[in-house]
């Protein structure tokens, strides 16, 4: 099984990675490295996530995002990685688009 992750996922781990490096230096690759390796778990735990908007939803272990993704015969597909602090209403409006 492979990881694809879509541009749009990448626009948001960029922006959060943005945000981070603005508050400390560093922060911002130390966001990267948590949420690549949040993503690379899902290589074994893929699915086992709970479904919001058919997607399976992973909490980020060390940040406040969340991973959407979905998962088809042989791929991983990253949809979204939106921080969990932000209105709902916008994760809904995210996750339509």
């Amino acid at each position: 099984m492979k990881i694809e992750i879509l541009s749009v996922a990448l626009v948001d781990i960029q922006s959060g990675q943005h945000f981070y490096e603005q508050q400390q230096e560093g922060l911002g690759a130390y966001f990267l490295d948590s949420l690549f390796s949040d993503i690379d778990a899902l290589l074994l735990y893929a699915g086992i996530h709970q479904q919001f908007f058919g997607y399976y939803r992973a909490l980020s272990k060390r940040f406040p995002y969340a991973i959407y993704y979905r998962v088809s015969e042989q791929t991983i597909q990253v949809w979204r990685v939106l921080d969990c602090r932000q209105k709902p209403s916008r994760t809904v409006d995210a996750l339509r688009t």
